[in-house]
Order: structure tokens, then sequence, then C-alpha cells
């Protein structure tokens, strides 16, 4: 370990750690905090970034180490990571009632919003009005996501090997059939074979990467958890059944929200026969224009199937262990982490996270950025954020605003006339 970053580990260790007895005082903070952010917070894996923007950069409730330790502890485990960061930010603002605290207060807003949503899609369908907000959300929220991506990297990736950590990661997501977890228990590995010992670090590789193996190899041999839940035709089920389904999806699988959207499209519409393909396609975007996470796109399939106590049921499930997970491991995580060992071993995940994040924002941007007006959207967001530091909720208020005014204009048929001589006329 070189000086520079033996100083720059110490600074940090040194830094003092509320105690959970802060619990009592901050809790108000806590809830408040988090309540807005179940309400208002959009972009699904985005949403991490505005964590990063409004509790990290901003109110300072922790470092820029301290966060991404909690990017990496979320991205090793199932579940909602959105979610599980925090629990675990509430975790250390105020202990083990602070994490269950910022849980609840995260996820029951969303949930409200999306019930009331899907009652009102039932009635109305998504209407045109959803449609321009969500387009105008798209390139704000990732232009968040990019600015967080940013400011954790020039923290995580501060040496050569750190970079190299990185890019090595973000090319294993893409062209490896290794999963996040995966990837970045590796990275764990290389940072202690880096920081620590070179005799341990290349022992713990060895056995990381057999282990790895063993797992890969079990996976190609068994089904996938839940994709034999139904052997035919299947258009109702009953209270067990979408609380063990979502319970089973949220305990096994990795990879954050959109990797469990991915499952949950297959099963619910393939295999369980819950919903038609458009059905789901609706639901979807009705969880992206809701706050908070997108796994509560449980509670629409719910109560699709079950009405409103499917939807609680539904929601509960897939949410549930993500809390008993997190709410079990961060007592221990707090306790080794100021280990040399696992400092070493964060100095090669804090970058790989950053190397997984910026596949994330890859894979985002296509969606967001659909034409020329999107990325100039996008544009003015990372500025305003660069320079002005204008708080995220009035930028995702702003862009949800542009987003239906562009929808309206453009539904006009002499503005769509019009641009399309001109194209025409730059095309000749």
């Amino acid at each position: 370990m070189t000086p520079f970053v033996r100083t720059l580990v110490q600074k940090e260790a040194e830094m003092p750690i509320r105690p959970h007895a802060d619990f009592a005082s901050n809790w108000k903070d806590i809830a408040t905090s988090f309540l807005k952010l179940g309400s208002t917070a959009y972009g699904g894996p985005a949403i991490m970034g505005l964590m990063q923007a409004e509790l990290q950069d901003r109110r300072q409730w922790v470092s820029k180490t301290r966060f991404l330790e909690g990017l990496s502890l979320v991205n090793m485990l199932p579940g909602a990571g959105a979610t599980q960061l925090g629990i675990f930010l509430g975790y250390a603002r105020g202990g083990w009632w602070g994490g269950l605290l910022a849980g609840l207060c995260f996820v029951l807003p969303a949930f409200g919003i999306m019930l009331a949503l899907t009652m009102a899609y039932a009635a109305l369908g998504v209407t045109p009005v959803v449609r321009g907000a969500l387009y105008g959300l798209g390139p704000v929220v990732v232009g968040i996501f990019l600015m967080a991506v940013y400011r954790l990297g020039r923290s995580a990736v501060r040496t050569i090997p750190h970079a190299l950590i990185a890019i090595t990661a973000a090319t294993a997501l893409v062209w490896s059939p290794l999963g996040v977890a995966a990837i970045l228990v590796l990275a764990g590995s290389v940072g202690i074979l880096l920081f620590h010992a070179k005799k341990v670090g290349v022992v713990v590789l060895l056995v990381v990467t057999a282990v790895l193996a063993i797992f890969q190899y079990a996976s190609w041999s068994l089904a996938v958890p839940g994709a034999t839940m139904s052997q035919g035709p299947q258009s109702s089920a009953g209270v067990m059944d979408i609380g063990v389904f979502f319970f089973t999806v949220g305990a096994l699988t990795f990879g954050g929200g959109l990797t469990m959207i991915a499952f949950i499209q297959d099963q619910v519409v393939h295999h369980l026969h819950w919903l038609t393909p458009q059905e789901f396609i609706d639901g979807l975007a009705l969880s992206q224009f809701t706050p908070g996470p997108i796994l509560m796109v449980a509670a629409y399939i719910g109560y699709k199937v079950l009405g409103i106590l499917g939807a609680v049921v539904g929601a509960a499930a897939i949410f549930l262990p993500s809390f008993l997970l997190l709410l079990a491991i961060l007592p221990v995580f707090d306790r080794v982490r100021t280990l040399v060992w696992t400092k070493a071993a964060m100095q090669g995940i804090s970058p790989a996270v950053i190397g997984v994040l910026a596949v994330s924002l890859v894979h985002m941007a296509p969606h967001a950025l659909p034409d020329p007006c999107a990325v100039a959207m996008l544009l003015a967001t990372v500025l305003v954020l660069g320079v002005w530091r204008l708080g995220v909720v009035k930028l995702m208020l702003a862009g949800a605003v542009t987003g239906v005014l562009r929808s309206r204009l453009w539904s006009l048929p002499g503005v769509r006339a019009a641009l399309s001589l001109s194209l025409g006329v730059r095309g000749a």
C-alpha cells in the first residue's frame, strides 16, 4: 500500500462514527429525509445517485468512502439495491432502528402512490400526461446518476491500479457471464492482493475463483428459482402464491431492480400467466412514474391478481428479504469494516462498483435519451448540478413539466408538420 493511499485510508478510519444512541436525536431527520426520497425520487438504479447527491454530498451523513462501502455491500447482496442503500444510510445515521425507519419511510410512500396509480390505471389506463412526464424525467435522472458516478469515482479511483480494477469490472460485466456480486467479490480479492498481502491475496483469489466456478456450474445444472412454479396456464393465485413468489424473487435474485424486473416479467407473463404482456408493460410504466424503488411493480401485479390485499402482500414480500438481510449483516459489517484486510478488500471493491455503475449508466442512456431534445435536457441537468447544485427534487419536477409540455406541443398538427418540413429541407 502506498503512503498516499495509506494516509487516505487512515484519515477515513479516524472519522467519527455516529453511535447508535443517535437514533433518539436523529429519527426525525431520518424519517423526513426518506419520506421525501420515497415520495419524489425517480429513476430505478439512479435513485442511488439521488441519495448520494442529497444525503452524502449535500448533507454529509457519511463520507464518500463510507457511501462507497454501502454501495459495495448492497451490490453483493440479493434484493432491492436502492432500498438496501437507504437502510444502510439510515443505519449510519441512527443505528439499527435508524436503518429500519429509513427503509420503511422510503418504501411506504411509493407503495401508496403506486396503489393509487394502479387503481386509476384500472379505470383510465396510462394517459398521455403520464407518458410525457416519464419522457421528461428520463434525461434528468440519468444526469443526476452521471454526476453521482463522477463524484464517487473521484474518491474511489485514485490510482492506476484502481482505474484498472474499474475498467476490468466494467468489461467483465459486459462480456463475461459473471454477475455483479461475483465481480465485486473477485475485485475484493484483488484488493487484498494489491493493498494488503500478496500471498494472502493470491490464496483468497484462488479460493474465490474456485467457489464461483462451482456456483456457476451449479447454476447451469439447476433451474432458475421459481421457474417451475407453474406447469401450465394459470390466471389466478392466492395470497400464499403471491407472497411466496415475491419473497423468493427478493431473496434469491442478484443484480438489482432491473435484473429482478426481467425475471418477474418472464414469470408472471410467460409461466404464471397472471398478466398479459401489455398489462406488464403498463405496470412497468407506472412503476417508473412512481417515485421510490422500481420493484414497487410488485404492488401493481398483486393488485391485478388479488386486489388491494394482493398489492400489500406483493410489496411486503419482495422487500422483506432486503430488510432481513441488511439489518442482520450491518452490525457485523460495522465491526469488520475497520480491519486491515477489509479496508484492502474495499479498495478493490469500490472502483469495481464505479465500473458497474458506469455500465448501468450506458444501459440506461438509450431508453432515456430517444432524441436530441432529451440529450439537451441531460446536458442542462449536468450543467445545473455542476455549477449551481440545484436540489434534485426541483430538477425532477422541472423535467416532468418539460416532458408534459413537449408532448402537448408535439401533438399539435402544425408543429409536427413544420418540424417534418424543416427536417426534409435539411436533408435535401
